[in-house]
């Protein structure tokens, strides 16, 4: 289990059922403690329980617990965070935002596959406490789309199936359920909630609830209906954005300030500035004017490339005499969200994710609201390929459309509609686990301020995952299967594809523990003639297990490929998976060999390097097959699919090269911190990484490398060979100890001392010390 870092409730519990067979040592459920301590609950302790820490054979099967309370949530310190555990995390939100997060209690209602994405990840994060809510009992239906159940919990209320795979997760975030009908009164204690299976007119009621809380409670509800999907956020009739995109202040190197109404501030011309009109900016470190070191934020105007003027005047202020740095004030932005109510009678302006459908938001907004309708009178969705219920599902938007005023639309594209009813019921994985994804982003934004909120709707499609051929009606009947939703939208025939897909995964990180748990979910592979070849070189850390969910503490330094297809096989066993840890490369094509290659489906990238990225490109290319890749950066993410004879490969485009910065400043004066990193690392890899380096080629085979040498006859390979030369007689290292004392060594006396400690002194010290080309400035002679 991960390290409690934090306050929690301790509760002794008169035992439960225990947990299903089929779970693994690498996923069993290690220390529980299941309570009803939530407030709220303690008079209906039948109806909820708090996962935490107590043995196995405290568990009942009544669900009676007993508490025993040592600290409420609520009265919990502010927690230290586990830089280990969340170092990448850490980089993206902040510590601020950080504490903001581990100080939240977040409510997700419906344990369908989408709320138990949204629950997943937002345990990963590591809120204070997430509370699952679902009354409904899980059928074999749901295993399409949900990685924590199994064939035996089919039977059994949703909440409770999925509480003690998702505690697995993370100890340090106190996990419980409620499992009868919401009240109003329930809500007061969270700081987000999330609606997932929630009918429209119930949705209206609590969000109008959420909406005059004092303090707002901020709202979400989601859907995700087949190949469709929807998201509405309220977080408040005021809410606060206190950085606006997540990155990092703009900054700029003074080299003048003029005295003058308005200033004229110039920067330094090897750097373009990336301020706007309007932007609060400060200043700091600026010698002479010292006036403007107040810290006292000043807007800015007439931004250019390498000055602007500031919104102030500096006459009677101090003359400027050098250096300086100018930083970008963040500005908080308030947002005023509209009621459930309100908005879905005048939606505004709709976020779009594809530009090709610029028409598709409007009519996805009446699609849902017909739904909800379809529902509501017939108390059952849409039976999958029933066409007396798709045709009335469209004869419902029709009537809601002609009745909604400006917010009508033109054309409600029937053809559409039909399939939008024809696989309402279904929760596709990987709709969920997309929308997940987004959904949980929106509720860290919502306990944050940081980054800028959903506003307000969010519909999406993939309609094009269609097959292209008209299917018989009965092709998507339910089969008894676990796959059952799936085949409800794509037909038996592609799940029978699926399922006998040879496939190729490369990595397990991050990414690749995602795609085996979807592909687990749909089958992929996991037919008699399917195989998944997952590939890893690389060994499991602390600090994988806040976002490469298929691992665990106890995990650590053991093989990621491993673990994960152990994990995987654990969510359906029925996968045909085999683990490799050879990394892909020209070194491994004895394992990976044409035959390897001409066998396969399809290759799924999840690699972390662009030149692993180009050769399996260039494998995929030449033996024409198709590659799927995708990548991360922070919240920042891109996708491509290559398809042949379709799409260009990966390899043929190549991202503009990054700004880097110009050696001969780099190696006179560094004067920001991009120049200085570049200017220390260039000084180490020069002093500690070559001669070794130099050393070994020889080594390796001394006769070539001096003939090579000799043959050079530049001033270069002589100096390399005189390095060579004292590293062998003076500074010989014969262990890998000597090797460590030599490196050692050499930081200490050459690097830390005459460069980064005396050199860059020296460099300050002496800055002053220039020549003037122009007439009528001051002149300094260089010295020293």
């Amino acid at each position: 289990m991960l390290p409690i870092k934090r306050p929690v409730e301790a509760v002794l519990v008169e035992g439960e059922e225990a947990p299903d067979n089929s779970i693994s040592d690498s996923f069993s459920f290690k220390k529980n403690r299941i309570d009803c301590s939530l407030e709220s609950n303690v008079s209906s302790n039948k109806n909820s329980c708090v996962i935490g820490n107590c043995s196995d054979t405290d568990r009942d099967s009544n669900n009676r617990c007993k508490e025993e309370l040592i600290m409420s949530p609520g009265d919990s310190k502010p927690m230290e965070i586990d830089e280990d555990l969340h170092s990448r995390q850490l980089a993206v939100y902040g510590r601020e935002t950080m504490r903001r997060l581990f100080g939240s209690n977040v409510l997700v209602s419906g344990m369908h596959g989408l709320g138990v994405e949204i629950a997943k990840n937002l345990i990963l994060a590591g809120v204070k406490s997430v509370t699952l809510h679902d009354e409904g009992i899980l059928e074999l239906w749901d295993l399409s789309s949900n990685f924590v159940f199994s064939e035996n919990d089919v039977g059994k209320n949703r909440a409770l199936a999925s509480v003690h795979k998702l505690q697995d997760l993370n100890n340090a975030v106190t996990i419980s359920t409620l499992i009868t009908e919401l009240t109003t009164e329930q809500l007061d204690k969270f700081q987000a909630v999330v609606f997932t299976d929630l009918n429209l007119d119930k949705a209206i009621e609590f969000n109008d609830y959420c909406h005059n809380h004092k303090p707002p409670i901020s709202f979400i509800k989601a859907e995700v209906r087949g190949l469709f999907g929807s998201v509405f956020c309220d977080f408040g009739p005021e809410f606060t954005v206190f950085d606006v995109d997540g990155e990092e202040p703009h900054t700029g190197i003074i080299a003048s300030i003029s005295n003058d109404n308005p200033a004229l501030v110039s920067c330094v011309d090897d750097e373009r500035l990336e301020f706007q009109d309007g932007d609060l900016v400060v200043f700091s470190e600026v010698k002479g004017m010292t006036e403007m070191n107040d810290g006292k934020p000043r807007r800015i105007k007439n931004s250019r490339p390498y000055s602007f003027n500031l919104e102030e005047d500096t006459t009677n202020f101090s003359t400027y005499e050098k250096g300086g740095i100018v930083t970008q004030v963040k500005q908080p932005k308030v947002l005023n969200f509209k009621p459930l109510r309100e908005a879905i009678k005048d939606p505004g302006e709709f976020l779009l994710s594809d530009f090709s459908k610029f028409d598709r938001p409007p009519l996805l907004h009446l699609a849902f609201q017909a739904l909800d309708k379809f529902v509501s009178e017939m108390g059952r969705f849409p039976a999958a390929g029933s066409e007396e219920d798709a045709q009335k599902l469209i004869s419902l938007a029709s009537h809601i459309n002609e009745n909604s005023g400006d917010a009508r639309v033109e054309d409600i594209n029937p053809k559409l509609l039909r399939h939008f009813a024809f696989g309402a019921r279904a929760v596709l994985n990987p709709m969920a686990a997309m929308f997940g994804g987004l959904v949980g982003q929106e509720v860290v934004k919502a306990c944050s301020g940081k980054f800028h909120p959903l506003f307000q709707f969010f519909y999406f499609d993939s309609m094009e995952s269609l097959p292209t051929a008209n299917l018989d009606p009965s092709d998507f009947k339910p089969r008894n299967s676990r796959y059952d939703a799936q085949i409800s939208v794509f037909g038996s025939k592609l799940q029978k594809k699926l399922e006998d897909a040879n496939l190729f995964v490369v990595g397990s990180g991050a990414l690749g523990c995602e795609f085996l748990k979807n592909l687990a979910l749909m089958g992929v592979s996991c037919g008699e003639q399917g195989k998944l070849t997952l590939t890893d070189d690389d060994v499991i850390e602390k600090s994988n297990l806040s976002r490469q969910f298929l691992f665990r503490d106890w995990n650590i330094g053991q093989a990621k490929s491993s673990v994960a297809a152990s994990a995987a096989t654990l969510i359906n066993p029925h996968l045909k998976i085999e683990a490799l840890q050879n990394r892909v490369c020209p070194e491994s094509e004895n394992v990976f060999d044409d035959t390897f290659w001409e066998n396969l489906t399809a290759v799924v990238n999840a690699l972390d390097n662009v030149n692993a990225r180009l050769y399996v490109d260039q494998r995929c290319l030449y033996f024409q097959k198709p590659l799927l890749e995708s990548g991360t950066l922070g919240a920042k993410c891109n996708t491509q699919m290559i398809i042949p004879h379709l799409t260009e490969n990966y390899g043929a485009s190549r991202d503009p090269p990054e700004k880097q910065a110009p050696m001969c400043t780099v190696h006179s004066f560094p004067h920001n911190i991009d120049h200085c990193l570049t200017w220390a690392r260039s000084e180490f890899e020069g002093l500690v990484e070559k001669t070794p380096t130099e050393v070994n080629a020889y080594l390796s085979n001394p006769v070539d490398y001096t003939n090579a040498m000799t043959k050079a006859g530049d001033a270069q390979s002589r100096d390399t060979l005189e390095r060579v030369l004292e590293c062998l007689e003076k500074e010989k290292c014969e262990t890998f100890q000597d090797c460590i004392t030599w490196a050692r060594l050499r930081y200490l006396l050459v690097l830390g001392l005459l460069f980064f400690l005396y050199g860059a002194a020296y460099l300050i010290l002496f800055s002053d010390v220039m020549l003037t080309l122009t007439s009528g400035l001051k002149i300094i002679l260089l010295i020293g």
